[in-house]
């Protein structure tokens, strides 16, 4: 499955729910036993089958800056979905799913992306890092 962004996600940045580079947003490691749904997973309660803690990772995941960026050459917003990582972890993961964190139930998180990483990653008590990913809203 390729990487995606979720439908309600868009609509949320509309209608205000999600606020690009002042919300405070999170990263969860999925398992290959995840299915996103571009259409139905609208809140992190909808995403299934989140890594076990382990090391720094907890469940919900950790915490990544997300900026963005008006690039008036080429017409566009950049918004830069951070980096994270997680030391002393032994984790397999197969994607991360960020998401607006409003720090109580999940059913309250809105949902931004699913990023597939194209096979399983595994650390072994040693350092799992995400690498930052890129939305871009063309006009």
């Amino acid at each position: 499955m390729a990487s995606i962004i979720f439908d309600s996600c868009l609509d949320d940045a509309f209608g205000g729910a999600i606020i690009f580079g002042t919300d405070t947003f999170k990263a969860m490691l999925v398992t290959s036993s995840y299915t996103p749904n571009k259409t139905t997973h609208l809140k992190r309660s909808d995403v299934t089958n989140e890594v076990g803690a382990s090391g720094t990772y907890a469940a919900g995941g950790g915490t990544a800056t997300v900026t963005k960026t008006k690039d008036t050459a080429n017409n566009r917003e950049d918004v830069s979905l951070g980096a994270v990582s997680f030391t002393g972890a032994t984790i397999t993961a197969r994607g991360a799913v960020y998401y607006k964190s409003r720090g109580g139930a999940s059913s309250a998180d809105e949902v931004v992306a699913y990023i597939d990483f194209g096979a399983d990653i595994t650390s072994t008590s040693g350092t799992w890092a995400l690498t930052a990913s890129t939305l871009r809203i063309q006009n």
